[in-house]
């Protein structure tokens, strides 16, 4: 059992064969997501040496690859994002709602996934806008941050969208806040209806300009009879839409935020082993409960990389969106009202004076403060400093 095993290892070992197998079928954004993954905190990427100035401690640190995609990088971005995030808490309770699309528009999905998980997005936040603005509701405008994920436990196609909504909103005339009840924000079967109307809607509209492609297992839907039989049985059945109980207070929600917002389709964390039988990985079975719902799952190489490259989303596409109160355009003004009205504070903000937090760890063996001695290039090695009384070698990848 590798102990620190990576995607980036199984990337680097069973890539090349991949890449020729399935040369012609892999788009170039996937491609560059392997290579990113691959050469992560590598000589390819180049990097510098820090030194410590009290004992003369020194390391290698490669310079990581930032794609939204590599389970190494996500760590730094999410702490990044969290930090913006947590002066736009709420002193309220937050709910967890989530909204997710029928197997038989997955499958529509797979072959268009900018249209259609742009679609999730606009469908599920105008169900949430629109019924708590609804009088017999709550009556009032809401805020939503809204993160996608494509994939299920075991890296399958699985497109949901996680939302975190404060439990409460703006009046209409934004005189008053006004509060959900302590563990009940709208009801999931009036959500459930309007999304899967407004989605299908939406959908069929997308079909008659023509903008959707049908290929593999959905390209008899190219004909409109056979896509409207398609979607005929998941017009009856209900939609999933799961609303968790309110999380236990501000320090829950970003706790909750920090391990959802910059997930990837499966962490290093999760991998217990890669050989000659394949990658050995622990999942999740939602089906179980307890101790059973903990399983481990073997997949041979080839068909592991294809369920990650399943979940490469398309370029440019933002996977974590703000609406109601909480988006960009009205955000700072929202928040500032919303304060007002439940007689909290404002954040205090950050004074130009203040020193920026320092982004290199400390010396692990003295505790000293590490600076920045030499850079390097891409696909270069560093100069070895020069040895003295103290220093220790370390290398980092």
């Amino acid at each position: 059992m590798h102990a620190s095993l990576e995607v980036a290892d199984i990337f680097r070992a069973a890539g090349p064969a991949y890449r020729s197998t399935h040369a012609g079928h892999l788009s170039l954004h996937q491609l560059k997501v392997m290579s990113a993954i691959e050469n992560c905190r590598t000589a390819a990427l180049g990097g510098h040496i820090e030194a410590c100035e009290d004992c003369g401690h020194w390391r290698i640190a490669y310079n990581s690859c930032r794609n939204r995609h590599c389970p190494k990088c996500q760590g730094a971005a999410a702490r990044t994002w969290l930090a913006e995030r947590e002066a736009d808490l709420l002193p309220v309770g937050y709910f967890h709602v989530v909204f997710t699309m029928p197997a038989e528009v997955a499958d529509i999905a797979f072959y268009n996934k900018a249209l259609v998980y742009d679609l999730l997005f606009k469908a599920a936040s105008e169900t949430m806008l629109t019924i708590a603005a609804d009088p017999k509701h709550l009556g009032a405008r809401i805020g939503i941050t809204a993160v996608l994920h494509s994939w299920g436990s075991a890296m399958t196609h699985h497109p949901h969208v996680h939302m975190i909504v404060p439990g409460g909103g703006l009046a209409m005339d934004e005189r008053r806040w006004i509060a959900s009840r302590p563990a009940f924000l709208l009801p999931v079967r009036v959500l459930s209806k309007l999304f899967r109307r407004l989605f299908l809607a939406r959908l069929t509209t997308l079909y008659d300009a023509g903008r959707l492609d049908f290929f593999g297992s959905v390209a008899s839907l190219a004909e409109r009879g056979a896509f409207l039989r398609h979607l005929a049985p998941v017009r009856k059945k209900p939609w999933v839409v799961y609303a968790k109980p309110p999380f236990a207070g501000p320090e829950a929600v970003l706790a909750y935020l920090s391990r959802y917002t910059h997930r990837v389709a499966i962490s290093n964390s999760r991998l217990i082993r890669f050989d000659d039988a394949g990658v050995t990985f622990r999942y999740k079975d939602y089906r179980r409960d307890g101790a059973k719902r903990q399983k481990v799952m073997t997949l041979a190489a080839d068909e592991f990389i294809r369920r990650f490259l399943l979940h490469v989303l398309p370029r440019g596409f933002h996977r974590i969106r703000h609406y109601g109160f909480l988006a960009s355009s009205s955000r700072k003004d929202s928040l500032a009202l919303a304060r007002k009205l439940l007689n909290v504070p404002a954040p205090r903000p950050q004074e130009s004076g203040e020193d920026p937090a320092d982004p290199m760890p400390p010396c692990p063996y003295c505790g000293g403060r590490m600076i920045i001695t030499e850079t390097f290039e891409r696909w270069r090695q560093p100069r070895a400093p020069p040895i003295h009384h103290g220093m220790i070698r370390e290398f980092t990848s």
